[in-house]
């Protein structure tokens, strides 16, 4: 297998920024699992799928087609030919998305896409199950991890500077329930992954986060040179 880093972690602890951020750095593609779970939630609600639906839920999933283009730092979501970047980040798709996620044969569905990422070159992956379920022999495993009031604010902020509006008070209220479901499903359960470097970021900024993790991977004799940023396209999950 080529080189692999698994970044796991709870909701907001800065998975999706830190991954792209060493993407970048090292050279590598970054497999973004958060944004195909928010693209299929988004999709299920635009059909009006109830969530209570696991049927409608694994029919609308398999007959989906996402794609993730462009670099790392500025990678474009794409639901059924539409760009979906931002309509992706809304706290009604993350309520989705984490539904969707507990459908056992939606993630059995993105496994085999996610493990086909692996072979055509190394990555940097961020998710909840990465390093416990898809790759349980990557070089290297991270869980990212932060308190849930600092946690709060990175999202109430990330919202704030979309321009969608959200109590700090419901925001961690939302975040505390989709902890619960991650870490309670009895498919792929959110928890670190043997052998995982645990980095709690709650007094850190953006920077420091990324430096913190880049150490751990470059300590490792398996870590490619630096090289030329690589942007290719992804595509999945079901099919495709």
């Amino acid at each position: 297998m080529n080189f692999v880093v698994t970044i796991d972690g709870p909701s907001a602890a800065g998975k999706s920024t830190t991954a792209r951020a060493l993407a970048e750095r090292l050279g590598v593609r970054v497999l973004d699992t958060g944004a195909f779970y928010r693209a299929l939630g988004l999709r299920v609600l635009r059909l009006g799928i109830p969530m209570s639906s696991v049927a409608g839920i694994i029919e609308a999933s398999r007959n989906a087609t996402i794609e993730v283009t462009g670099s790392p730092s500025r990678g474009h979501v794409l639901l059924d030919g539409e760009d979906v970047s931002e309509a992706i980040r809304t706290p009604e798709v993350s309520e989705a998305a984490s539904r969707v996620a507990a459908v056992s044969e939606v993630r059995r569905l993105l496994v085999r896409w996610q493990r086909a990422m692996a072979e055509a070159g190394p990555l940097v992956g961020e998710g909840r199950d990465l390093g416990t379920v898809v790759f349980p022999d990557a070089d290297v495993k991270i869980f990212l991890d932060a308190d849930l009031e600092t946690r709060a604010r990175r999202r109430h902020d990330e919202l704030a500077a979309r321009g969608i509006a959200a109590r700090l008070d419901a925001v961690r209220e939302d975040l505390a329930r989709r902890d619960e479901r991650d870490r309670t499903r009895a498919d792929s359960p959110l928890r670190p992954a043997e052998g995982a470097a645990i980095v709690d970021t709650s007094g850190m900024d953006m920077e420091a986060q990324v430096r913190a993790v880049l150490d751990v991977i470059r300590a490792h004799p398996r870590c490619p040179a630096p090289a030329a940023p690589v942007s290719p396209g992804q595509r999945g999950p079901a099919g495709h």
